[in-house]
C-alpha cells in the first residue's frame, strides 16, 4: 500500500493539471508544513530563526514546469534576488536551484547564461550556490555544466549526488579533482531498476559508502538524511577517523524532525535546514508526500480546518 501510494504522488508531482489545480487551495492543501511561504521576506524571517537556534540554513525558490526563456530568466531574477536578500538581511543561508528552472530543457546556452548571473552575485555576496540533482534524465547533463562551473567559480558552487543511482560511486571518484562540496541525498525521484537500486537496503549501504569515501578523500560532504542510523554512523565514523566537524554538516528539510536539528546542533555540529518557499509548491509537496506518505495525515488535518 505504501508502494502504491508513493508511486502516486510521484505522478501527481509531474501532472501539470494537479499543479494548476492546487494553486486554487495556496496553503490549505498543507504546504505549510514543508514550505516557508510564498516569497522571499516570509523565507528570510524563517532563516533568522533558524540562525537564532544555531542553526543555518539553504534557501529554494520553487518553481516547476518552465517552458519558457522568459519564465527561465523570471526564475533567475529570483535567484539574485535571494542572495540580495540574504546578502541585506546578514543571515547565514545559501541557496538552492534547480537548473530546469533556468531553462535547461529549452537551451543549454540559455541555463548557462542564467547560472552565471546567479554565481556573480553569489561570488559578489561571498555567498554559495548548490545545485540541486534532478531525476535521472538530467543526471549526465547537470554533472557536465557543474564541472565547467565549478572550473569558473570555484567554491562558489557546490552540486548532489543521489545514492539510489548505480553510477552515484563512480561520480564521486570522477568528481574528486575538483575536491567538491558535495550534498549526498538517498534520491527522490522515480527511476527504473536499470538505473537505480530498487531495494531500500541497497541504497542505503551505497548512502553509507559514498558518504565515507567522500570523507575519506578529505571532501566536504552535506548529509541530507532524516535517518537516526545514517546520521549516527556519520558521526562515529568521523570520529572514528578524525574528520573535522568542519569538514561535514548535517542537512534537513524544513518541516521535519525540528527536534534532531536542535540536538545535532546542540552537541556542536553543523545543522543547515533546506528552506522551499514561492507559489509554485506543488511538485516539492507532492515529492514530500511520496517520501514519506505518513504526511497524508498532516494534509488531511490541515484539510478540514480550512
Amino acid at each position: 500500500m505504501e508502494a502504491l501510494m508513493r508511486n502516486t504522488f510521484l505522478f501527481l508531482a509531474k501532472n501539470r493539471a494537479a499543479n494548476k489545480a492546487a494553486q486554487a487551495y495556496g496553503m490549505r492543501l498543507g504546504a505549510s508544513r514543508f514550505v516557508a511561504g510564498d516569497n522571499i521576506e516570509n523565507a528570510i524571517q524563517k532563516v533568522r530563526d533558524f540562525n537564532r537556534r544555531g542553526i543555518v540554513a539553504t534557501l529554494d525558490h520553487l518553481g516547476e514546469f518552465v517552458f519558457s526563456e522568459e519564465e527561465a530568466r523570471m526564475a533567475a531574477d529570483e535567484c539574485v534576488a535571494a542572495l540580495d536578500a540574504i546578502g541585506a538581511a546578514g543571515v547565514q543561508s545559501h541557496l538552492s536551484l534547480k537548473m530546469t528552472q533556468l531553462g535547461l530543457d529549452i537551451s543549454q546556452d540559455l541555463c548557462l547564461d542564467n547560472m552565471h548571473r546567479i554565481l556573480d552575485t553569489a561570488k559578489k555576496h561571498g555567498n554559495f550556490v548548490r545545485i540541486d540533482m534532478e531525476d535521472y534524465a538530467h543526471n549526465e547533463i547537470s554533472i557536465d555544466i557543474f564541472k565547467r562551473l565549478r572550473a569558473e567559480y570555484g567554491e562558489t558552487v557546490g552540486l548532489v549526488i543521489q545514492a539510489y543511482l548505480y553510477k552515484s560511486a563512480q561520480d564521486i571518484e570522477d568528481l574528486n579533482v575538483f575536491h567538491p562540496n558535495l550534498r549526498l541525498v538517498k534520491g527522490a525521484y522515480k527511476e527504473p531498476e536499470s538505473v537505480a537500486f530498487p531495494k531500500k537496503e541497497d541504497v542505503d549501504a551505497n548512502y553509507i559508502r559514498i558518504i565515507e569515501r567522500h570523507l575519506t578523500l578529505g571532501n566536504y560532504a552535506a548529509v541530507a538524511s532524516h535517518d537516526e542510523k545514517i546520521i549516527e554512523h556519520v558521526k562515529r565514523f568521523t570520529a572514528e577517523h578524525q574528520i573535522p566537524r568542519q569538514q561535514f554538516e548535517f542537512q534537513m528539510l524544513y518541516g521535519i524532525r525540528s527536534d534532531l536539528q536542535d540536538q545535532l546542533a546542540a552537541e556542536g555540529y553543523t545543522v543547515r535546514v533546506y528552506i522551499p518557499y514561492g507559489t509554485d509548491w506543488y511538485g516539492y509537496f507532492m515529492r514530500r508526500l511520496a517520501e514519506r506518505p505518513a504526511n497524508v495525515g498532516f494534509v488531511l488535518k490541515s484539510m478540514l480546518k480550512g
